[in-house]
């Protein structure tokens, strides 16, 4: 059954709009605890019923790759030119930019498209137009690494084990200000941030840019590429089902009952809203991801398992990996992951409390507030065409034994599982109240977390591969 529902296979400077409006689905309710009052025009607007998908940002996909004939050619002229190593997150960006992901970015961001990014989250276009882009996309390189480049205008880049991914042509080297990029991007310099830590504060003094020309699709050989469908290939199965509307659900979290309840009512609020076949595009994120988080393959064994237990309808459900890294930058990150959907297909986004957040690493509370994200969508210049579909807040029903939406008026009934109480029954292989998830995915996360070996100083467990 898996296999019916898993798929195998330079800017000007600008500024921005000032007359944004929000862009909330009209006929989808904010929980009663946001305050928030979007302007009154998004709400009395009609959400136009069309067939065909969205357009890609810039109007067209991006593809990256070198043509197979000229392969062997880039290759020979790889081999005299200088050298740049790439860590295993950036052969992940060279990914997540050679499908068009980022379009209509065609390589790594040179210093005018850096700075629009940090101080205006967009980018614009030669025709005045702008898109959506909160997130920098750069390469990082030392001093040697710069010396080594010289006047070159190309360099080769190479994996860890020195095989050619790419090339970089018509570069343009720049300063990387780290503290800047930081503190813009997470609203924070204070340490203990994932990503920073693992790729910024240690890489390089120097950002280049440039054009990529990558020479295959990048392949990670982990049993799961027929999982990562780039955005051509999610939008022709999207045609091919004849999908007039595709909600988009990322994820980095087990699915339980509570996220299926959602999914599905959405589904049933779009077919009211007139759409004919909506198709839901569950999307993990599928690039590096903190220590504490559950690893992608167990990941998608656990999704697979919600499937074939029937939680979600695989004629109306397609899965796939998003092969972005995760900033875990709160309301700045969530409008890179709602823009990337945008160029996969999606018109509608589910957005959720606390999008792309964390807990604050030296505090103990969360690093954002919990609405900004769904607040930050509704208003994010270049995603004017994205619906926003707020979560309805779920929770398990006590009198129902299932999960249902969480009513104000009796919330004596309810129980909130959260994620550090679902982790702490399946360490402790007991089983959540009967309706919490269904059985085949939580016998998954049992099983993962009773795979996790001690590390060498036994505070960090180490996860061993599904």
């Amino acid at each position: 059954m898996a296999s019916t529902i898993f798929i195998q296979t330079p800017f000007q400077s600008k500024s921005l709009n000032k007359s944004l409006n929000t862009h909330f689905v009209p006929s989808f309710k904010l929980p009663v605890s946001l305050s928030f009052k979007p302007r009154t025009a998004a709400f009395s607007k009609r959400v136009h019923i069309r067939a065909g998908l969205i357009e890609p940002d810039g109007g067209k996909l991006v593809d990256l790759h070198v043509s197979e004939p000229e392969r062997e050619l880039k290759k020979r002229e790889a081999a005299s030119l200088p050298k740049v190593k790439l860590t295993p997150i950036d052969v992940q960006w060279v990914h997540v930019l050679s499908e068009g992901w980022a379009s209509p970015l065609t390589g790594f961001m040179r210093e005018s498209e850096f700075l629009q990014t940090l101080h205006f989250n967009s980018l614009r276009l030669d025709d005045g137009s702008f898109v959506n882009m909160s997130v920098p996309i750069v390469l990082a390189i030392d001093d040697l690494q710069k010396a080594s480049i010289g006047e070159s205008d190309r360099v080769a880049l190479l994996d860890s084990d020195d095989k050619l991914i790419a090339i970089l042509t018509d570069i343009e080297i720049y300063k990387h200000p780290k503290e800047e990029r930081i503190a813009r991007t997470w609203g924070t310099t204070a340490p203990g941030l994932p990503y920073v830590e693992e790729t910024i504060t240690n890489a390089g003094n120097w950002l280049i840019g440039g054009e990529l020309e990558v020479i295959a699709p990048i392949k990670y050989n982990d049993g799961l590429d027929r999982f990562r469908l780039s955005p051509v290939e999610l939008r022709k199965e999207f045609e091919r089902r004849n999908a007039d509307a595709v909600f988009a659900f990322q994820l980095r979290n087990p699915v339980h009952n509570g996220h299926a309840l959602l999914m599905t009512d959405t589904r049933r609020r779009l077919l009211e809203m007139g759409y004919k076949n909506p198709i839901l595009l569950l999307h993990p994120l599928g690039g590096y991801t903190k220590a504490d988080d559950v690893p992608l393959s167990w990941r998608m064994k656990q999704h697979e398992k919600v499937l074939e237990d029937g939680v979600l309808d695989p004629e109306t459900t397609v899965v796939s990996i998003f092969p972005s890294p995760m900033h875990y930058a709160g309301p700045t990150e969530v409008q890179w992951h709602a823009k990337a959907r945008i160029n996969a297909g999606a018109n509608f986004y589910i957005v959720g409390r606390d999008p792309a957040g964390m807990g604050h690493p030296v505090e103990k509370r969360d690093l954002y507030d919990a609405d900004h994200g769904k607040k930050v969508l509704s208003m994010a210049p270049g995603l004017e065409r994205l619906n926003i579909l707020p979560f309805r807040v779920a929770a398990y029903d006590k009198t129902q034994g299932k999960m249902a939406f969480f009513d104000p008026s009796r919330a004596q009934d309810f129980l909130f599982i959260s994620g550090t109480k679902m982790r702490t029954l399946a360490k402790n292989k007991e089983n959540p109240p009967a309706g919490f998830m269904c059985p085949g995915g939580w016998e998954v996360l049992v099983e993962y977390y009773a795979s996790l070996t001690p590390s060498d100083n036994d505070r960090i467990p180490q996860p061993v591969a599904a």
